[in-house]
């Protein structure tokens, strides 16, 4: 298996597109963002409940995208309903990890790693994709907590004035250093699924890591994205029109007189109505049109909802629609997996290009722990052999000593 050949600068950034769009990297997501959001749904009906809302109030007003921010609600309903966003950004985040394995596998040039590798190799690294961010917030706390004290000490009166004033320049810079870790706190988002994923960090080593990314490729960071983005929307907005098209292609043939007509009507009406109600559509209909102008129009208009009275709707169709429904939000669940595999590819090709420039290290050169696993495994299966050969030759010794005795 021979590592895939990349130029180690920007022109790298352009094949993420093409390698995110991967049948196994998008049923990672597709599978993360199942199970986060249902978690998130779960939680979030239950802070509601908490809250004194009923589940038919809610229903009626959010549907399957429930928010609890805005509304007026008791703490306990709030650390619930906070619980649920992050086990969504977790779960999220876990599929990152796991597609920015999967990607660096195949840069290395192995083509059959499966997703259930990679979600074992998650399992096993967990603890660097939680407690990094955890890290991160508690040396946030631990200065600020620092700069409380003093502050404290500093209203001791007349001594505290000089007491302030002395360190002012361990202050200052202490003040420096806390921005400067805010801001890799916001890299290490984006860059610790991979640096967990390849370079097999711990959650010290990610944090390190984390730092001197951030110190030596700062303009690189801005630079790759500045590609990134604009390619991986792109990339997004057509794969999204070959979704739309497709459904708009089956409604067209099935819907017409001749097969299903209205039949069909009154199932897509009730499935659109649960996945992309009619507020949700609004809200971003109105977003395409004042952030993306007419060239994102195709997408504006969610899916097709025919105007039809769902309270006219037989029972057999209403049960159609939500087996419809769930199809549907799948394949929404594709779409937004495809977009964030753009992105996870995108950070692990940046990765690689990192550590290549600064540290002159091509890690996809580099033997991970799989192969180091195989190593030993062979030289195992070696050892065995050579003992049943000695095995076998001892005992043709003493079978020759016999019949020499003889």
């Amino acid at each position: 298996m021979d590592p895939m050949k990349l130029h180690f600068d920007v022109r790298d950034i352009f094949r993420a597109p093409r390698l995110a769009l991967s049948g196994k990297k998008i049923l990672v997501f597709v599978q993360a963002l199942f199970v986060g959001y249902a978690d998130y749904l779960i939680l979030t009906y239950l802070s509601f409940t908490l809250a004194g809302y009923s589940f038919s109030e809610t229903w009626s007003q959010y549907g399957l995208y429930p928010c609890l921010s805005g509304n007026p609600a008791p703490w306990y309903a709030c650390v619930v309903y906070g619980i649920g966003v992050v086990c969504l950004l977790l779960a999220i985040n876990f599929g990152c990890t796991a597609v920015s394995r999967i990607t660096f596998k195949q840069l290395k040039g192995d083509e059959f790693y499966s997703s259930g590798d990679a979600w074992k190799y998650v399992k096993k690294h967990w603890h660097p994709v939680v407690f990094t961010s955890v890290s991160f917030a508690f040396i946030l706390i631990f200065f600020f907590g620092m700069a409380a004290v003093f502050a404290l000490v500093g209203k001791i009166p007349y001594v505290g004035d000089f007491l302030f004033v002395i360190p002012y320049l361990l202050y200052f810079f202490g003040a420096i250093f806390t921005i400067y870790t805010a801001i890799v706190f916001g890299v290490s988002f984006l860059y610790a699924p991979a640096i967990i994923a390849a370079y097999e960090e711990d959650t010290m080593g990610t944090v390190f890591n984390s730092y001197a990314i951030t110190w030596s490729q700062p303009w690189r960071i801005i630079l790759y994205h500045c590609v990134l983005i604009p390619i991986g929307a792109l990339a997004s907005y057509i794969f999204i029109k070959f979704w739309i098209t497709g459904y708009h292609l089956i409604n067209s043939f099935f819907g017409c007189d001749w097969f299903m007509g209205s039949k069909l009507a009154n199932i897509v009406a009730y499935a659109s109505n649960i996945v992309c109600p009619s507020s949700i559509c609004n809200s971003v209909t109105a977003c395409f049109s004042s952030c993306a102008g007419s060239c994102c129009s195709g997408l504006s208009g969610c899916v097709y909802a025919p105007n039809i009275d769902l309270a006219s709707i037989s029972g057999t169709e209403t049960a159609a629609g939500v087996i419809l429904a769930v199809f549907l939000f799948l394949l929404m669940l594709t779409a937004v997996g495809y977009i964030l595999s753009i992105l996870s590819v995108g950070e692990t090709l940046m990765f690689v290009i990192f550590k290549k420039n600064s540290d002159d290290d091509n890690i996809l050169e580099r033997k991970d722990e799989d192969d180091i696993d195989e190593d030993e495994e062979i030289k195992d299966l070696s050892l065995t052999d050579d003992d049943s050969t000695d095995e076998e030759n001892d005992s043709d010794s003493e079978t020759n000593e016999e019949n020499s005795t003889e």
